[in-house]
C-alpha cells in the first residue's frame, strides 16, 4: 500500500485519564492507557495528512516529531476533532502554503463560525491560512491516491470515514449501512471506534465493533476512540481475537 500510519490519539472526547477520575484505568501507569483525543497521521508519497485536529493536536504533532503537514481531512465538526485547527500555522509558515482542508459543507460551516478570524475578509496577520475543499461521499484524488469517503452515523449526525488503498479509518460511529460495509470490504486493515463495554447511543461499544470487523471481513482491526470505561489496555487486549487490537497513542503501522 505504501502507507505509514501513526495513531496521534486514541482516546474519547475527554481523553484518558479523565480529569479528577480515580478509576483503575485513569490511575494506570501503563503508557498504553494514556490517550489523547482521537487523531491519525497518514504518510504516503512523501506527503503527510492528518485526519482530525483535536484539542491535543499540537502536543500530538510534537510527540510524533512531524516535520510537515500537507492536508487535513475532517470526519465531522465536534470540538474533540476540530479544536486544534489553529495549530496548523507553523506548517503554513514553514512550508509557505495555504493548508488544504477537506470536509463536508456542514463541517466547513462550523469551522467558519468557530474560527471566523481565519475566514475574515480582512485577516489579522498570522491567522491560519486555509485552502478549502468541500467533499461529499464521492471519491477524490489526494497526492496520487484515491480517498474513498465512507458514510457513518454518529447518533443522528452524519460523519465520514475514509478508505485509502486497503486501509480504512472510521471513528465516532454507531451505525454503518450495508453500502458502507461494502466499501470497507477488501480492506486489509480497519481502524474503528470502540468506546466501552456497555452500549452507547452514539458510538460502537466493543461488542458492536467486533461485529463490524466480522461483517466487513477485514484481515486486521485496530480499535480507537477508547474511553476509560472500556478497561485497561492489557486486560482488554488479552480477550480480543488474534486479528483485533486496541490501538494506543504513538503506535505506528507501516504498509510497504
Amino acid at each position: 500500500m505504501g502507507l505509514k500510519i501513526n495513531f496521534l490519539g486514541t482516546g474519547t472526547s475527554q481523553g484518558v485519564p479523565v480529569l479528577s477520575c480515580e478509576c483503575e484505568v485513569c490511575k494506570s501507569t501503563d503508557f498504553k492507557d494514556k490517550r489523547f483525543r482521537t487523531s491519525l497521521l497518514v504518510e504516503y508519497n512523501d506527503k503527510s495528512i492528518v485526519i482530525d485536529t483535536g484539542p491535543d493536536f499540537r502536543s500530538q504533532m510534537l510527540r510524533a516529531k512531524a516535520k510537515r503537514l500537507d492536508a487535513v481531512l475532517y470526519t465531522h465538526a465536534h470540538k474533540d476533532h476540530t479544536a486544534g485547527l489553529d495549530d496548523i500555522r507553523p506548517f503554513n509558515f514553514k512550508q509557505n502554503i495555504d493548508m488544504p482542508i477537506y470536509a463536508e459543507e456542514r463541517v466547513l460551516k462550523t469551522l467558519k463560525t468557530e474560527f471566523s478570524y481565519a475566514f475574515a475578509d480582512i485577516k489579522y496577520p498570522g491567522v491560519p491560512r486555509l485552502d478549502i475543499h468541500p467533499i461529499d461521499e464521492q471519491p477524490f484524488i489526494l497526492f496520487g491516491k484515491q480517498i474513498v469517503p465512507i458514510r457513518a452515523m454518529h447518533y443522528k449526525l452524519p460523519v465520514l470515514g475514509f478508505r485509502i488503498d486497503d486501509f480504512t479509518y472510521i471513528t465516532d460511529a454507531n451505525y454503518l449501512s450495508e453500502k458502507s460495509i461494502e466499501k470497507i470490504k477488501g480492506s486489509k486493515v480497519l481502524v474503528l471506534n470502540a468506546l466501552r463495554i456497555e452500549e452507547h447511543y452514539s458510538h460502537f461499544n466493543l461488542k458492536e465493533a467486533l461485529e463490524v470487523v466480522q461483517k466487513s471481513n477485514v484481515e486486521r482491526a485496530y480499535f480507537t476512540h477508547i474511553s476509560h470505561l472500556l478497561g485497561t489496555h492489557a486486560s482488554v487486549q488479552a480477550k480480543l481475537p488474534s486479528n483485533c487490537h486496541l490501538a494506543y497513542d504513538g503506535q505506528s503501522l507501516d504498509f510497504t
